[in-house]
């Protein structure tokens, strides 16, 4: 059966293993990426989702295409009923080339450390190299939340969670502070640009 798994489980701390380029676009690495999109979509507060956190020790994060979408971005939650309009971003073999010397603590939760909270420093923009589900490779840059996002995965592939660095650690809900995505400049890149916190 298809789960999250949680703290406990010896995955989440290993160091993923890289993906050959050849092996991208093969069955396995596909039903890897559906699985993952599939989970993500049954949690309501997920943005974002490594690899690790279904079983599978390989560097895949995908983010929510969700978090691009201005009804949600409002609210931090979409309407019931409503169809989220923008793709997910997949991102293989992930690697961050640039992170902001400004950093910023922020509100973070993680969907394989439930229930807890924390405060986490992080760059506020932030630059990933990686390759899509063609096998082709791209380079995006970030601000805001998905700058966030790319820390927090790209941690999760090398085995890193973010109550090893967080601060004020405790039980609840998403905090009411924590803000929706901030337009960022990006690079050009070989993805589309989407008209793209939860937990990660």
């Amino acid at each position: 059966m298809l789960t999250i798994v949680q703290k406990e489980n010896p995955v989440l701390r290993a160091i993923a293993k890289e993906i050959p380029i050849q092996e991208i676009t093969s069955a396995h690495i596909k039903r890897v990426i559906r699985d993952m999109k599939k989970m993500l979509k049954t949690q309501p507060d997920g943005v974002a989702i490594a690899a690790p956190q279904i079983g599978e020790s390989v560097r895949i994060f995908v983010v929510s295409g969700k978090i691009f979408e201005e009804s949600w971005q409002k609210e931090l939650v979409l309407p019931e009923g409503t169809a989220v309009q923008t793709p997910d971003l997949t991102f293989i073999n992930p690697r961050i080339l640039k992170l902001s010397k400004t950093k910023k603590w922020m509100h973070e939760g993680c969907l394989s450390v439930r229930p807890l909270w924390g405060e986490v420093e992080r760059s506020t923009n932030a630059t990933v190299e990686a390759y899509d589900e063609t096998g082709k490779k791209f380079t995006r840059g970030a601000g805001g939340l998905l700058a966030h996002i790319f820390q927090h995965e790209t941690d999760h592939l090398d085995g890193v969670l973010f109550i090893d660095h967080a601060r004020n650690v405790a039980p609840g809900q998403v905090p009411e502070q924590a803000a929706a995505p901030k337009k960022s400049r990006e690079p050009k890149s070989p993805v589309k640009k989407s008209t793209i916190k939860t937990k990660k």
